[in-house]
């Protein structure tokens, strides 16, 4: 400890760090926690308590491992061990549940909003800062498609993954009881938008679970569900290659699942999926993985910006131009130094979010002590995608693989990069559970609107679901 004290005054009286160095993480996803984490392990116990502040600006306590939502939507892993609470793991650090609404990087200043403030009807706040990390990440790219907003279902956080599960089971419900062919007809249509990780892994692991849950329904069998995936390239899953795409898309229509390619959402004004085939389809399930866009607090900054909205970085992750700024993961457009053509960046995916966050802060210590950059280096190793349970496909490496040892890779490769062994060891002892014992299909559609009995109790109106246009009842059924 005193040898750190000593060394600390030694890069302060040469102007080689501040005595207090503020750092400002905007963001609590991969790049935010991983750089987060790494800062507090490399300053906070070589230069002592107190001499670095690290706050973290995160519009949610807890960061999601996105890969695991496919299997949180299908019950295989519980909703709590898909997302990591950042005030435990950043424990050096200051967490502040909040948003950033504008950086002038000129002043060292951003603006941002909090629980405090929108509860007392206050203005933004003014947060200063000596070092700036900007990773806030992507929101879901949308399209102006009529009725789109309206009737559109999101698969980006552990909410919308839990709340489509609810409204599948839901709507098998529906269908189950009603008398009218049209309502059950639209109830058991499924219509996915997106061909990429996140429609195709959400579309195989829902209608795995929809097909095991049809064998508790008298009336309901898995061939009177509809699941169709819409996907406006001609081809699905390209991470993984043109020959298991073609393989994943051989698979899906095996299962009877529709999946039509070079074809584009047009319209779902009075849920009705109109594409541009020409085929209509009355849905009261649209969920939308078109893709993903930069998040909008970036054009509210002044930092350089790319012409798709993504900041411009440096392969050391600083931003071009910029002094004491840095960028990672969705946010930056990073040149990748590994390709064989110029211009090249790195893709917008976890794989390289989570090392970038690594270098990230590394060269963030490297910098507050005068030393010498890092040059963020990875060549893409491939990409694994479950399509349901024991249904997968792999390309890691030059080696493809599909079936079961595709999917047995893909849950060993998630499980080592969950964070923490916590996460680790209680993701695990579920798969161990749904393997000795059935699936869970219980729906708790309930919980989106835990006061709904209390309020018709105390004479109020019940709320209304806007997935289904009508109103919910206390027990959440429709």
């Amino acid at each position: 400890m005193v040898e750190a004290v000593d060394k600390l005054k030694r890069w302060v009286r040469h102007g080689m760090v501040k005595e207090r160095a503020r750092i400002l993480v905007v963001g609590g996803g991969y790049v935010g926690m991983y750089t987060a984490l790494r800062l507090q392990r490399k300053l906070k116990r070589e230069l002592g308590r107190g001499e670095v502040e690290i706050t973290v600006v995160t519009p949610d306590p807890y960061m999601t491992y996105q890969p695991f939502l496919p299997e949180a939507a299908a019950g295989a892993i519980s909703p709590r061990h898909v997302v990591v609470p950042l005030r435990r793991v950043l424990d050096h650090c200051h967490v502040v549940i909040g948003e950033v609404r504008s950086i002038d990087h000129g002043k060292r200043t951003a603006t941002l909003t909090t629980l405090a403030t929108e509860e007392e009807g206050a203005g933004a706040e003014q947060l200063s800062y000596d070092e700036l990390v900007l990773a806030p990440g992507s929101i879901s790219r949308t399209l102006p498609i009529p009725g789109l907003a309206e009737h559109g279902i999101g698969f980006k956080s552990v909410e919308e993954a839990i709340g489509l599960r609810n409204h599948v089971i839901e709507q098998m419900d529906i269908a189950s009881s009603t008398r009218d062919p049209a309502i059950r007809d639209a109830a058991l249509t499924f219509v996915f938008v997106g061909g990429g990780f996140a429609g195709v892994e959400a579309l195989g692991e829902l209608e795995d679970m929809a097909r095991y849950t049809t064998r508790y329904y008298h009336n309901v069998k898995a061939e009177d569900m509809k699941w169709i995936l819409v996907e406006a390239s001609d081809r699905v899953l390209p991470e993984v290659g043109a020959e298991m795409g073609r393989y994943t898309v051989t698979e899906l229509r095996r299962r009877n699942i529709d999946v039509r390619l070079n074809t584009r959402l047009e319209s779902c004004l009075d849920r009705v999926a109109v594409l541009s085939d020409g085929a209509r389809f009355p849905t009261r399930t649209l969920v939308w993985t078109a893709g993903v866009k930069p998040h909008p607090v970036l054009a509210a900054t002044d930092l350089p910006l790319t012409g798709r909205g993504r900041l411009k970085c440096t392969p050391q992750l600083t931003i071009d131009g910029v002094t004491h700024a840095w960028a990672a993961g969705d946010a930056a457009a990073v040149p990748d130094v590994t390709a064989e053509q110029p211009g090249a960046e790195t893709a917008p995916n976890a794989q390289h979010a989570v090392r970038q966050a690594r270098v990230l802060g590394d060269n963030i210590a490297h910098a507050l002590r005068g030393e010498d950059l890092q040059t963020y280096s990875h060549k893409y190793v491939g990409s694994v995608a479950s399509l349901g349970l024991h249904k997968g496909v792999a390309h890691v490496y030059g080696r493809k693989l599909k079936g079961y040892p595709a999917w047995f890779m893909h849950r060993v490769y998630h499980l080592s990069r969950v964070p923490t062994f916590n996460r680790k060891a209680r993701v695990l002892a579920e798969w161990t559970l749904s393997g000795l014992f059935k699936r869970e299909i219980v729906s708790l559609g309930s919980l989106e609107h835990p006061r709904a009995e209390f309020e018709l109790a105390a004479g109020g109106k019940p709320p209304t679901d806007p997935t289904t246009d009508s109103t919910t009842d206390p027990k959440g059924s429709s």
